[in-house]
């Protein structure tokens, strides 16, 4: 087959090629330019990302394309990354990035090139048999990135290729280290493509205004000042601004609410304070994978955050298109914006957006 690989520069997508073209298919490689302001500066590793893909293509002995969709970007995931934010809400743009990047702006690219199949780096797997494909998690638990595709329906998986899903990451770089891949020990990007390793906080005060407003305990309290509640998410610890201890209390701060409509940020102390616990929550913009929602009420798993086990759960009817979930065990830090993601133990159903 034709097959035109995401070659990001790191070492997963360059095996994913590796392996592609030791398997006898016609592979191109293609690099994906998405972000392109501040992209000089010290954060941004765009530059040092195509050098590193160039150097694999070559040794792999596949062409390599470049390709700029930072407009795209901008308009589909970006603009809804900062919507979300002032909202208040803590959204995930790889998922949407994953939708509308990867597996469609640059799906309808690879296509126009004449290629049969696209192919990535991720650590997902696909099923097919006679009338649909399926979306399973790799098999390395501890990589697995079905959390993260999600949104992808038939028609795209149906055109998808996840070579290194049934790899250990270990056994990835390995095969890397032996063909001679110069990218073979580059650590994994962490974080949000376009922010990089840069402060998160630093990133978001160029694009969003500071709105102060109290920061409140659970009885009422003031405790202090935040800085705008598009700058902290539920569960999290540092840098709220509150001191450590309060009244003898040894247990740090969570953020555990925010309150839109009268500006003031909860907090609470103690990471399993019951503020932080849900049994159940309601999404919006659910996505299957299969096209169809599943009979309900059923029993199935859930993860409410990437690098969260799986909890035992029920999908309840929501009559409204949304999705309603209930977990048997409380789940902590539920947060609107992330993504609910089902499965029925490897197989990934979909999701929707929590709210």
């Amino acid at each position: 087959m034709k097959v035109v690989v995401g070659l990001s520069g790191g070492v997963d997508s360059s095996v994913a090629a590796l392996l592609l073209k030791r398997a006898g298919h016609d592979v191109t490689g293609l690099f994906m330019k998405n972000w392109e302001d501040d992209d000089d500066d010290e954060y941004c590793s765009t530059r040092e990302d195509l050098v590193d893909a160039a150097a694999a293509a070559d040794v792999i002995g596949i062409e390599l394309e470049a390709v700029n969709f930072a407009a795209e970007y901008k308009d589909r995931v970006f603009a809804d990354f900062l919507r979300e934010y002032a909202a208040g809400r803590t959204p995930n743009p790889d998922v949407l990035c994953n939708a509308e990047i990867k597996f469609k702006a640059f799906l309808d690219h690879a296509m126009r090139l004449g290629a049969d199949k696209i192919a990535t780096g991720h650590y997902a797997r696909v099923s097919q048999d006679k009338s649909s494909y399926g979306l399973l998690k790799g098999l390395d638990r501890s990589k697995d990135q079905s959390y993260f595709l999600h949104r992808l329906n038939q028609a795209q998986l149906a055109r998808v290729l996840f070579p290194v899903g049934h790899l250990e990451k270990s056994e990835v770089r390995r095969i890397a280290r032996e063909a001679g891949l110069p990218n073979h020990a580059k650590k994994d990007s962490t974080g949000i493509c376009f922010i990089g390793e840069r402060p998160f906080r630093e990133f978001l005060n160029k694009y969003l205004p500071r709105t102060p407003g109290p920061i409140l305990d659970e009885r009422g309290r003031q405790l202090g000042e935040h800085i705008g509640l598009s700058f902290y998410t539920i569960g999290q610890r540092k840098g709220i601004g509150v001191g450590g201890t309060r009244e003898g209390w040894a247990d740090a701060w969570y953020v555990a609410e925010k309150r839109l409509a009268t500006n003031e940020l909860v907090v609470v102390q103690g990471h399993d304070h019951p503020m932080l616990m849900k049994r159940s929550l309601r999404a919006e913009e659910a996505s299957w994978v299969s096209g169809e929602r599943p009979a309900v009420p059923s029993a199935h798993s859930a993860k409410t955050r990437y690098r969260q086990l799986d909890s035992a759960c029920t999908l309840e009817d929501t009559r409204d298109g949304g999705l309603s979930v209930e977990f048997t065990e409380p789940q902590w830090a539920v947060t609107p914006g992330q993504s609910v993601v089902l499965y029925d133990q490897e197989l990934c159903l979909g999701g929707g957006v929590i709210t």
